[in-house]
């Protein structure tokens, strides 16, 4: 189960530092499929700052609890801006680095209450 824990862990952050990446560097991919969405572009930084972030805590064991929060919510919020694409098939794919981040999430926060 630790080892099972360890990838999703090392999933959760790959994930997050390579989307938040792609956001920061607003690749134009990104920017499309935002604009696609009817949001504005400027949402397109702060997503990728929040989750770039998250995956920078999510290294560290002390800092990995806000870490976790940071990347189910910018997980979320990708999910939601596929789903207002109308992709739903996408979207609900899309749903499963959130369900990770959240499992992690909720891990460290059931080692906080111990």
């Amino acid at each position: 189960m630790k080892i099972l824990k360890m990838v999703i862990l090392v999933i959760v952050i790959a994930l997050s530092l390579a989307a938040g990446s792609a956001k920061i560097m607003q690749m134009p991919q990104e920017m499309t499929f935002f604009q696609q969405a009817g949001l504005a572009s400027n949402l397109v930084l702060p997503l990728g700052l929040l989750q770039a972030i998250g995956g920078i805590l999510l290294v560290f064991s002390k800092t990995r609890f806000i870490g976790a929060i940071l990347a189910t919510l910018s997980f979320l919020a990708s999910a939601i801006t596929i789903f207002l694409t109308g992709a739903i098939g996408f979207g609900l794919f899309s749903l499963l680095p959130m369900l990770m981040a959240a499992y992690v999430m909720l891990d460290g926060r059931l080692k906080l209450l111990k």
